[in-house]
């Protein structure tokens, strides 16, 4: 058995009581794990690049975590990134980054895996395996070293940390970490690795379906044109395609959700209901990636809510998906779940249940009477856009009707508050387009008033940025200066109002997003001098340093505008062009072409298939409980389209005089 080299803890522990939250960095949560390392067992360090409040909770980790500790070839940790004054400690004393479950030190580890959801934590991603004692860049690595990986939503398009990682997983998780295990199995048994033999393992797991290795793959430039990203071998794939695991009834994880303890965001029992989505909201990356829709059968659920329940005490319960009110059948499962009646052996007692990510067009009043018999204080719609013009062209086909039904829904069962996230920013977006979403809000507003006059609606608006794999691929990205001045169109249209809260994203961030996340691979000096330079969590507003990304940007003589604010064309080179989401190309383009002509497409899932490639791709099909369509809602479900602008309800789309002006 491979002994840990350092006691990290007895180093770490004197200076706990020096840094805020200490109990980040302990351990010992209710469903960890204490692994038992051997010179058999590949041992992975899963490490969340945010700190342990935002990790913790990451669903994608505590999978992989569980499934690799089950295997008798495999070990693995739990990492979070360090906050600022535990890091000040750590190089200060010279201690490496650490495991929480037995803190062995990160060097120690065969692979360093991190989950990537959010492209302003690249930077984070370096100071971890610096402070895990590894070269940054992958090619400065020899055969000792850990290698690292990542996986996640942001890896889509993997090519500005290319230089940083030894390989990438593409989709489900499930499966391929078995397969890169076993692979990694027969590398760790070599008496003396060398850097051939590192090349030589790098080059095995570029064979395994769904992962991607950047060192096997060369770019070509013509001045600032990508031409090509090609192979360095034959053997090695033109194209890694994504994993997609076919049956998510046959992976119940996590099993054994960890419960913290100290507070962390979303503090409650998460349950994954579906994976994928078939709405085509042609802004979301998540929905068009993990398509096809996986649904788990609904005893499933059950069970794992019950048993989640149990062992772990909490009271409250989150049914996670893309779209959770669009799962067969969810009426029934909540009911069951919320009905306490000692009759029924599959209820949960007095729980509460949350539906995270709702559409408006699948919540009905069924769903609000049943989550609202535990105690809520809030729901969270989306609209996203505040006309249905605009919706038509990001084909969230839901109209004002259903939004204004879902909001009436909900307050005449009780709630008082809602919250409503839209986007600004949008392809061919008018002012009339941007004004509409405070019209929209006020019109909540007014509906709340006829059962509860002390309601609230919060608008939170962000900035929109194009994503690879989606039909708004081409689409160049609003300027800071447009996307401020819309605020600030915004901001003044919501004064006079105490019921309407109006937030919104800094749109330099935003910037930055649309730089990492459509970017290529000569974006990797920039992210390491930004993070040379102290840009560490950037994802936090008071840690956000635009002067920082400007700065690097001109050293490397690259402009923000060329690969930000540029509308693509159809022929051109995309950096992700060598990664398949299984989404044919010229399907994403003609979507494009239907969203400038403002035609939206149908639920897929209940109209005939449009062959965007994500079924027939991988032999799989949409997988739901129920060949129903959800209750109410327009969407796919033989409701009439036309009939956008038709509100239910008599209201005013006007400033109301008089009412809550301060």
């Amino acid at each position: 058995m491979r002994q840990p080299t350092r006691d990290i803890w007895t180093e770490l522990e004197p200076h706990l009581a020096d840094v805020e939250k200490p109990a980040r960095y302990i351990g010992l949560e209710l469903g960890a794990q204490t692994p038992e390392h051997a010179p058999h067992k590949v041992s992975w360090l899963l490490t969340y690049p945010d700190t342990y409040e935002v990790g913790l909770p990451n669903q994608g980790l505590q999978i992989l975590y569980e499934i690799l500790n089950e295997r008798d070839d495999a070990v693995a940790e739990r990492s979070y990134a360090p906050w600022t004054d535990l890091e000040a400690v750590l190089r200060r004393e010279r201690i490496p980054l650490f495991s929480v479950d037995t803190h062995r030190a990160a060097g120690e580890f065969d692979v360093l895996a991190f989950n990537l959801s959010a492209e302003l934590t690249f930077t984070n991603l370096l100071n971890c395996v610096d402070l895990a004692g590894i070269p940054v860049r992958a090619r400065d690595r020899h055969g000792d070293h850990p290698l690292v990986a990542a996986g996640g939503h942001c890896t889509y398009n993997p090519e500005p940390i290319a230089d940083f990682l030894d390989f990438v997983v593409l989709g489900d998780g499930e499966e391929a970490v078995g397969d890169i295990t076993e692979v990694l199995r027969e590398w760790k048994a070599e008496s003396r690795r060398t850097p051939e033999s590192r090349h030589n393992v790098l080059r095995e797991l570029s064979h395994v379906e769904g992962v991607y290795v950047p060192s096997m793959y060369e770019v070509d430039y013509d001045g600032p044109v990508l031409k090509a990203v090609r192979p360095r071998y034959p053997d090695v794939p033109a194209q890694v395609e994504k994993r997609t695991i076919a049956d998510l009834g046959q992976w119940p994880y996590p099993r054994n959700q960890l419960v913290p303890l100290t507070e962390v965001v979303h503090d409650r029992l998460n349950v994954e209901v579906f994976r994928g989505c078939t709405r085509g909201c042609r802004f979301c990356q998540a929905g068009m990636i993990t398509r096809p829709v996986r649904e788990r059968p609904a005893d499933q659920v059950r069970t794992m809510v019950q048993e989640g329940l149990r062992r772990t005490g909490y009271d409250e319960v989150a049914l996670t998906s893309l779209s959770t009110a669009d799962f067969s059948g969810i009426e029934g499962v909540v009911k069951s779940i919320v009905d306490g009646s000692s009759d029924d052996p599959t209820s949960c007692g007095n729980v509460s249940v949350s539906l995270p990510s709702l559409r408006v067009d699948a919540f009905t009043v069924g769903i609000a009477a049943q989550i609202q018999k535990a105690r809520r204080t809030g729901l969270t719609f989306a609209p996203e856009a505040g006309t249905w013009r605009m919706r038509q062209i990001i084909n969230k086909l839901i109209r004002e009707e259903d939004l204004y039904g879902a909001v009436d829904s909900a307050f005449s069962q009780g709630w008082r508050r809602v919250k409503l996230y839209f986007l600004t920013g949008l392809p061919s977006e008018t002012d009339a387009d941007t004004l509409g979403i405070v019209d929209l809000a006020r019109n909540c507003v007014e509906l709340g008033k006829k059962h509860n006059r002390n309601v609230q609606v919060k608008a939170s608006v962000g900035g929109f940025v194009p994503k690879p794999f989606t039909p708004f691929q081409w689409f160049g990205q609003n300027t800071v200066a447009e996307l401020q001045r819309k605020v600030g169109l915004l901001r003044d249209a919501a004064r006079g109002s105490r019921q309407l809260q109006l937030t919104w994203h800094d749109p330099k961030a935003t910037l930055v997003e649309g730089l990492m996340s459509r970017g290529d691979r000569r974006l990797g000096p920039v992210i390491e001098s930004v993070w040379r330079q102290g840009g560490t969590f950037q994802e936090w507003s008071e840690h956000f340093d635009l002067a920082l990304w400007e700065k690097a940007m001109a050293e490397a003589g690259l402009e923000p505008d060329w690969y930000v604010h540029r509308h693509r064309t159809e022929d051109e080179v995309l950096p992700w062009d060598h990664i398949s989401a299984g989404l044919h190309k010229d399907f994403l383009w003609q979507d494009w072409q239907d969203a400038l002509a403002e035609v939206g497409l149908p639920d897929c899932r209940w109209t005939p298939c449009y062959d965007c490639g994500a079924c027939t791709g991988y032999g799989i099909e949409h997988v739901v409980a129920s060949p129903v369509p959800p209750a109410g809602g327009s969407q796919g479900t033989g409701q009439d389209l036309m009939r956008g602008t038709g509100v239910p309800v008599a209201l005013t789309t006007k400033r109301p005089v008089g009412v809550g002006t301060p």
